[in-house]
């Protein structure tokens, strides 16, 4: 494919296919492992202007991924051997994305789009130039000095720790600072440039890019000064091409695209308003302090908030020789009807793009078998045994709820929401009445403590949520899969023998966050006295999904489908939990428990 350039010569963006070449991690970046330079090779029909532009970057994406969007990383630098080009990118590892670029190997493929975006514009003949990097944005304006005439420029290169990608600077003067006195000047950037240091230098142009707070600092400074400013900015972005508009940033000229209008911009448009929601912080715990992690749900105390999601798990015995099942907070059981079910015939399972459609059927013993051989097991175990009751029909609730009333177990959880039955479960779930009459025949013949599993199917889930509680709920679970189905092109026809089955994982995981967002929000609104809490659940994968439930209200959490990709899905989430209480000074989960309400 044959690079094009636009009016003013820059390299339009293409799609292309690139192999790795070099990919090892920054020696002198800190903490060790932070920060890669990979190094991908391009094959393609160059003309005499193929390289991308200073200050211009790519969507990177490894073909082998498993993320949706490709990640906007910029040019550090770029070179023609032989009949291809050749990229190097500085990459910090931060999320999933740029993990998985971090990770790749020699030869491993990978997708590109780019050239994208504007470049910095070229200083004047008579300019004194001022150039800042902070932490990775180093990578740009370093790429861009290295395209000056040697020491025709001063550069300022600010890290937290130790220092990196200045390979390619040639500058008159190299100041670098860090926060921890590793390298250079102890400090942050404000420690060796400030709106004098500008006067003093006569500088007369400034290009930067790094933190947003560095950038806003020297948006000041050099208005200060009188000093113009070029920035680099970034933001969340998908197509990269300036189609979908959802990488804008605010200017005084109105919404501008970082991705097309930028993402070099003048310095003195950009819109630097400190965000309204201040991040929630205390100071750290003590090294030696450990944050509490034990809840109360309607009187029932767990060790941690998570919950081995009923249908996922079995009876927890089928798991303890893959982890250690003890940590966990609570084990939901199989869903249990009064006689044994064989479940659904034909298909059972589809793997879609990070989810699963399941059509099990609630196979089970049954309730009295699950009482002689299975529970006896589960109270044997530390965590707290949920008996997960369904039915066909309004007798059959009744009369297993008062099998398990007989029990020991600590806590039922009332199941009118799963979707592969053709009687009773979700249909006593779908409407406030029946799943009013349902809990409230339930808990006239249990003292056991009540959670009632809803379904995200029914057009009013805060109404049915509402009326469970009024019928006599102790707690909600919520919830439970989605409605789904997958064809079969070979046959032309549904997979699944029942049409419908139920769709979990990672992809459902936002709608299920929204739908406990929402039901914690009407809760909120009664007398403290009259709300009952609610466990989340749906999609639930890492630590950081585990917070979102937190932060939006729920009491605890619920972990199913994630086990399936990954049995140490919860102990890796009570770990991930308990390290973010530490960071962020947190000693009870109450101390953060709703504050996205």
């Amino acid at each position: 494919m044959k690079q094009l350039k636009d009016c003013s010569g820059v390299p339009l963006p293409v799609f292309a296919q690139g192999k790795v070449r070099y990919c090892e991690f920054a020696d002198d970046a800190k903490p060790v492992g932070s920060v890669y330079l990979l190094k991908v090779m391009v094959r393609n029909d160059f003309d005499d202007s193929h390289e991308p532009v200073a200050g211009q970057f790519y969507l990177l994406r490894s073909k082998k991924s498993g993320v949706l969007l490709g990640r906007p990383i910029s040019v550090y630098a770029a070179e023609v051997v032989n009949d291809s080009l050749q990229l190097e990118f500085l990459i910090l590892k931060k999320g999933a994305g740029t993990e998985e670029l971090c990770t790749l190997r020699i030869d491993d493929g990978i997708e590109i789009i780019g050239p994208l975006g504007n470049c910095f514009p070229i200083p004047k003949a008579d300019d004194k130039v001022c150039i800042v990097g902070g932490g990775i944005g180093v990578a740009p304006v370093a790429g861009f000095a290295n395209t000056l005439q040697d020491e025709t420029y001063d550069f300022y290169a600010s890290f937290k720790s130790g220092s990196y990608g200045l390979e390619h600077v040639a500058a008159k003067n190299l100041t670098i600072t860090t926060d921890d006195g590793s390298v250079g000047v102890h400090g942050m950037l404000p420690a060796a440039l400030t709106a004098e240091t500008l006067k003093k230098n006569h500088y007369s142009v400034l290009y930067a890019c790094g933190p947003t707070p560095m950038l806003a600092y020297l948006q000041k400074i050099c208005k200060e000064a009188g000093v113009q400013s070029y920035l680099s900015m970034e933001n969340r972005m998908a197509c990269g091409v300036g189609a979908c508009l959802g990488c804008t940033i605010s200017t005084s000229e109105g919404n501008k695209r970082c991705c097309k209008d930028g993402p070099v911009f003048d310095g003195a448009i950009l819109d630097f308003t400190p965000p309204k929601n201040k991040p929630i912080r205390l100071e750290p715990l003590a090294e030696n302090e450990k944050p509490d992690l034990s809840v109360d749900v309607a009187g029932v105390h767990f060790e941690n908030p998570v919950i081995a999601a009923s249908g996922t798990f079995g009876y927890g015995s089928e798991y303890a020789s893959v982890f250690d099942v003890e940590k966990l907070g609570g084990i939901c059981s199989k869903g249990l009807t009064l006689q044994a079910r064989g479940g659904n015939t034909g298909v059972r399972l589809v793997e879609t793009p990070s989810g699963l459609i399941n059509s099990i059927g609630l196979e089970n013993p049954g309730i009295e078998h699950f009482i002689q051989h299975e529970l006896p097991g589960m109270l044997k175990l530390k965590p707290v045994t949920i008996a997960n009751l369904s039915g066909s029909s309004l007798e059959t609730y009744v009369e297993g709820a008062k099998l398990l009333d007989a029990t020991a177990v600590p806590m039922i959880e009332l199941n009118i929401s799963c979707p592969n039955v053709k009687a009773g479960g979700m249909s006593f779930g779908m409407d406030c009445a029946s799943a009013a009459s349902v809990t409230k025949a339930v808990r006239a013949v249990t003292k056991k403590p009540l959670m009632v599993k809803l379904t995200p199917n029914a057009p009013d889930v805060i109404g049915i949520a509402m009326a469970v509680r009024e019928a006599g709920a102790d707690a909600i679970s919520l919830v439970n899969t989605f409605q789904a189905m997958a064809i079969d092109l070979n046959t032309g026809r549904p997979v699944f023998d029942n049409v419908r089955a139920g769709f979990s994982g990672p992809a459902v995981k936002p709608i299920a966050l929204r739908i406990v967002y929402d039901v914690v929000q009407a809760m909120n609104k009664l007398p403290e006295s009259e709300r009952i809490p609610v466990v989340g659940l749906g999609g639930i994968a890492t630590w950081q999904d585990a917070v979102e439930f937190l932060l939006a209200g729920a009491a605890a959490i619920q972990v199913g489908t994630a086990t399936f990709a990954n049995p140490n899905a919860m102990t890796q989430i009570i770990d991930g939990l308990s390290a973010y209480m530490k960071s962020k000074g947190f000693k009870t989960i109450a101390d953060f428990r709703g504050k996205a309400q």
